[in-house]
């Protein structure tokens, strides 16, 4: 499998693998492990490296532990996570944080820490485990088992696989179900798997009418689904360069963030009931792109986001978040990569990805990030069959059309394998998946192409051929016209690891007028249908439908115009 055979892979990385066993050894307050394994990851530059390290306890369930090892150089722990750290010379320890304590047989726990060295860094040879060695097998039972209980030859409970999606049963939102279904026509697709969006503190515990995440995790293991998808969303300033979509968060609430929103999130992450759970999370959508485009001296710079850039909380909560929850066996990472009609320019493109890639370096270690999402709460086209970016009409590229404006790319699914493999060049593994957001690009009805433009100008080829309809690129809010796409589907094509619907159909991108609130949320002229535009999409009218509420709000109009326009074709 593609990711789990890069994070044994030494090339600045280096991972050792220690199955366990020997005799358990009594410990006050947790008993000893009677078996234990660990996996012992390393990502080193210069002289730093981090190391995750996996303990899997097969013995008798631990109400706390502690491993142990000694190092063969000079590396000094400086810091960890998911645990506290002691040193005394070469001797190492890390015990439990108050969080992750308890350890059930088969379950696995994921401390890390950051350190220093110099010369070499050889990986430790023994680990210990509340005294017991660790070899990967367990000691005889007294009586022995008859017949001897073997060590498991499955991974543990919660190992990452190549692509979450592939033969996965992805968990259907029973409150985004409950208003598709009361909706006419909704139980059509109130079946299909949508993301839960965890875009407040409040959302943890739940809101009203919406479930908490622990509810929603629960509610999944009762479904028999063995997926869930989970929008994290509430970093500090959150969207620089809009107002529908702001946080309850300032600029400077980095350490809230943290402790407030990441930490708590993660803690029900690990409980061990979910341990067989794949958890998809996309971590905050809409930011790091910002700080490329929507920064001085680019004319779309606002201060919002200079403020963001200059202080460094976004990559400071994202790496935060790739660090805490890809820890966490069982969490799949994907990160958010705006879509084509933003990054797809050349200036926009590679900066980009040099960014996504330092953000994963200052996560603690790369392999923190499986992959890359496109397309999320936005609306372009999956595919443009009838046009492609080598085409030339009547002298002219079509790049030197309106609608693309010198763009590389004319669709999300080209922009995103065209990323992946810039990101590999960045930095990434080369088994990184990419997902696309397919919730609301279908673009079906009757304005639906069914063919090339004429080919009088370049201009009316692209615009007669164009499935995306919008008026322009840069419109984002509540679109007039939008259908809905590509139903989920995993591995369409190679380096996709799923088509999804992270936005649920029917939730409204902001508010069209102001609406006073207790959700941080703005009012953004784009969710205007009389507002006449900006410099981000070129002074065209916002395409916006009216009479929209919140960001997140249910928008009945919306649903049921997705569902007309729906392409593949409702039945």
């Amino acid at each position: 499998m593609r990711r789990i055979a890069r994070r044994g892979v030494a090339s600045g990385a280096a991972a050792l693998l220690l199955a366990s066993g020997a005799v358990a050894v009594a410990n006050t307050q947790a008993a000893a492990a009677a078996g234990c394994k660990v996996s012992y990851t390393v990502n080193q530059w210069g002289t730093g490296f981090t190391a995750n390290v996996a303990i899997t306890n097969l013995g008798d369930a631990l109400s706390n532990w502690t491993l142990e090892w000694d190092f063969s150089g000079d590396q000094r722990i400086t810091g960890s996570w998911n645990s506290s750290y002691t040193q005394s010379g070469q001797h190492a320890t890390l015990k439990n944080a108050s969080y992750n304590a308890a350890l059930a047989t088969g379950a696995t726990v994921t401390p890390g820490f950051q350190a220093t060295y110099s010369g070499t860094n050889a990986i430790p040879t023994t680990f210990k485990l509340n005294g017991t060695t660790c070899t990967g097998t367990t000691t005889p039972t007294d009586p022995p088992t008859d017949p001897p209980t073997d060590p498991p030859t499955d991974p543990p409970a919660g190992s990452r696989v190549d692509n979450p999606y592939a033969g996965a049963k992805v968990y259907v939102n029973p409150d985004w179900a409950a208003k598709a279904n009361a909706e006419p026509g909704g139980n059509r697709i109130s079946n299909q798997p949508t993301g839960v969006w965890m875009d407040r503190r409040a959302a943890i515990a739940g809101t009203s009418g919406a479930r908490g995440l622990r509810a929603h995790l629960d509610t999944a293991l009762q479904q028999g689904a063995n997926l869930i998808q989970v929008v994290v969303y509430n970093l500090p300033g959150r969207d620089c360069s809009a107002l529908a979509s702001n946080g309850e968060l300032g600029p400077n609430d980095l350490a809230t963030y943290q402790s407030e929103f990441i930490d708590p999130i993660a803690a029900i992450f690990k409980d061990p009931k979910y341990a067989n759970l794949r958890i998809v999370t996309v971590v905050e959508i809409d930011s790091l792109p910002n700080l490329i485009t929507n920064v001085s001296p680019r004319p779309t710079a606002t201060a919002n986001c200079d403020t963001m850039k200059a202080n460094g909380n976004y990559q400071k909560g994202i790496a935060y978040a790739l660090k805490t929850l890809g820890a966490i066996p069982n969490v799949y990472n994907y990160i958010d990569i705006g879509h084509h009609g933003w990054i797809g320019w050349d200036d926009n493109f590679g900066p980009t990805a040099d960014l996504l890639a330092q953000v994963g370096r200052d996560s603690g270690a790369m392999s923190n990030v499986h992959g890359f999402i496109t397309n999320t709460a936005n609306y372009g086209a999956t595919t443009e069959p009838y046009f492609s970016i080598n085409d030339n009409i009547a002298g002219k590229s079509v790049r030197e059309s309106k609608w693309v404006d010198w763009n590389r790319y004319t669709d999300e699914q080209s922009y995103a394998l065209a990323m992946r493999q810039r990101l590999i060049q960045a930095g990434f593994d080369s088994g990184i998946g990419m997902l696309i957001d397919t919730s609301r690009n279908g673009w079906g009805g009757s304005a639906r192409p069914t063919g090339p433009g004429p080919q009088t100008s370049v201009d009316a080829y692209v615009d007669g051929g164009r499935l995306d309809r919008r008026i322009h690129l840069g419109n984002w809010c509540n679109q007039k016209g939008a259908g809905l796409g590509e139903r989920p589907k995993a591995a369409p094509v190679a380096g996709i690891d799923a088509y999804v619907w992270m936005k649920p159909p029917g939730e409204s991108d902001g508010a069209s007028k102001e609406i006073p609130n207790d959700e941080g949320k703005g009012f953004d002229r784009m969710c205007d249908p009389t507002y006449t535009g900006n410099p981000r999409n070129n002074n065209n009218m916002s395409g916006a439908l009216p009479d929209a509420p919140l960001s997140g709000h249910w928008f009945s109009a919306q649903f049921q115009e997705l569902m007309r326009n729906a392409y593949p074709p409702l039945p």
